[in-house]
């Protein structure tokens, strides 16, 4: 509740204030289940929200949203009010904007990849130093080709892509083994599996969209829904560390202000830090000490105070400490060390009181105009305006649907980035590897062809010159039988004149003696013999030039 320009918190013996210009010096909020720290909350959200201030909520148990609806009176509202002595106690309902990761009950939330940064997500995967280093190498690869990562499949599609050319990056950025890209894209398919996959993407989260007020200048109340969240307490811790990082890198040093211009409040703030690496608490503590010069205010809502590590919890100078119970001797020792951490007030023992304070009570010490602690005083928080408890959900989905971001961020946008550039790529090669080979096997059957048609017109050569020889052969085969043919009918011819030549000689040689005789039978002895050989003779060369005719007519000319 504001009053005189101030942030009026509770009552003791006196009003306590929290001062706007020290608004931004970061809280802490703590005390046991059922103390009152989320009541504590909406008071204060509520006075940030009338000066005008936008505030974020994580709101894990589901009961922030009745802050978009007015509180309902009841006795015990009545007694509050009269203790506090105000005056015209008005119920009133305040802006607020409803944000889910899961898009469930509330406008989509989503991070790239390339926001959320290697450091983040390594955290988020639970990989180890070496994995982590490999995932640094895949972003700054990713930065140097022009890759957006923008998505889990851009993160895969990236991982394959430099674990298939992992011998060229090992050269220029360090190793990069098989195992290692393997393991990371493991935890990548069990956060898919969780439901992770809806974490990435596009639209995403503009961090100034939670930095607007309304009609009336009354900053939004954004009350992100973390009751499904919080069962992936790495998520959700990674989640608000990545918001606060993005509040860091992009707001400008703005200075000391009169006012925030912004408020953040971390429900079950222990989980930022639980299993942090060291590196990951520097980074907390760096931008915890440096972003309030830019103008944000940081309230942490923890159980207690030993939740937060104590480089942080050094800079949480507004506290309001709710009550503790001690069972154990570390719960007393944090009891203890809760009380020390108080500027000491003479008029009560602030660790006995921790013990006996009851809900809606707190030790309570903020910052005075000069930036000093006040001392430490025992005092009952003012109630709110807005319903205590979660407001009806028709009316929750009709701020949702209503509400300009819905617009915006409700449909996931797929753009070109990293996946959609190496599969491109990886088609394009494959298409060019493809046209190579078939380049190639065209090539080659035509080598093959001219081989085949070689082939083929040798072995017609040889066919040919070999049917040539078979011909020659063939043809000296026919003269040569041609020749003994002819051989053996000459012979036959031979035969047959000496035969016939015999025959006849033989038949004229006996004619001509017979007729010879006839003729000479009175001549004297040797008239008759010369006689007889003439006529011999001239019978022969008869009989011969007969015969020739003879066989000249039955074997032709030939000899």
């Amino acid at each position: 509740m504001l009053k005189d320009g101030k942030i009026w918190m509770a009552k003791s013996d006196k009003e306590l204030y929290i001062i706007p210009k020290m608004a931004n010096r970061h809280g802490l909020i703590a005390g046991a289940t059922g103390t009152g720290k989320t009541i504590t909350m909406k008071v204060m959200a509520e006075s940030f929200s009338d000066m005008g201030v936008p505030v974020f909520f994580s709101d894990v148990k589901g009961d922030l949203s009745g802050m978009c609806e007015p509180g309902a009176d009841n006795e015990n509202m009545q007694k509050r009010i009269t203790y506090f002595g105000i005056d015209n106690f008005t119920y009133k309902s305040y802006p607020a904007r409803f944000w889910d990761i899961f898009g469930e009950n509330g406008h989509p939330v989503r991070v790239t990849i390339s926001d959320m940064g290697p450091t983040l997500l390594s955290r988020l995967l639970s990989l180890t130093d070496v994995q982590e280093g490999v995932l640094n190498i895949v972003f700054k690869a990713a930065d140097d080709n022009g890759l957006l990562l923008l998505d889990l499949k851009d993160l895969r599609a990236m991982l394959q892509y430099v674990g298939d050319n992992r011998q060229e990056y090992t050269l220029e950025y360090g190793n990069v083994t098989s195992q290692s890209i393997g393991a990371i894209q493991r935890a990548l398919l069990k956060f898919e599996d969780e439901g992770g996959n809806i974490f990435f993407g596009e639209p995403d989260l503009d961090i100034r969209d939670w930095m607007r007020t309304d009609f009336d200048g009354s900053g939004y109340i954004n009350i992100l829904s973390s009751n499904r969240l919080i069962q992936s307490p790495t998520v959700y811790a990674t989640f608000l560390l990545w918001m606060i990082t993005e509040l860091f890198e992009k707001l400008p040093e703005v200075g000391d202000l009169d006012k925030p211009r912004m408020i953040f409040f971390f429900d079950e703030a222990h989980l930022l830090f639980a299993d942090a690496p060291k590196a990951m608490v520097q980074k907390i503590v760096q931008v915890v000490k440096l972003i309030r010069s830019k103008g944000v205010g940081i309230y942490f809502v923890t159980q207690s105070p030993s939740d937060i590590p104590d480089e942080v919890l050094a800079q949480l100078s507004n506290r309001i400490q709710h009550g503790l119970r001690a069972y154990t001797p570390a719960e007393m020792k944090a009891i203890r060390a809760a009380a020390q951490s108080f500027r000491a007030n003479p008029a009560f023992d602030s660790e006995e009181a921790l013990k006996e304070i009851g809900t809606g009570e707190a030790l309570v010490s903020f910052l005075d105009e000069d930036g000093i602690p006040t001392i430490v005083e025992k005092a009952k928080i003012l109630p709110p305006q807005s319903l205590m408890g979660p407001a009806d959900s028709s009316k929750v989905c009709s701020l949702i649907s209503a509400d300009e971001f819905e617009l915006k961020y409700r449909e996931n946008v797929d753009r070109e980035s990293a996946f959609e550039i190496i599969q491109k790529a990886r088609e394009k090669l494959e298409e060019e590897a493809a046209a190579q080979a078939e380049e190639e096997a065209r090539i080659k059957a035509e080598q093959q062809a001219a081989k085949d048609a070689e082939k083929a017109e040798k072995e017609a050569a040889k066919k040919e010159k070999e049917e040539a020889r078979a011909a020659k052969e063939a043809e000296k085969a026919a003269a040569k039988a041609e020749k003994e043919a002819n051989k053996k009918k000459d012979a036959v011819s031979k035969a047959a004149q000496r035969a016939v030549s015999n025959a006849a000689s033989s038949v004229a040689r006996s004619v001509s003696t017979n007729a010879i005789n006839s003729v000479l039978g009175g001549k004297t002895t040797s008239g008759k013999t010369i006689a007889k050989r003439a006529a011999t003779n001239a019978l022969s060369s008869v009989m011969r030039s007969g015969t020739n005719s003879i066989l000249r007519g039955i074997f032709g000319n030939k000899k």
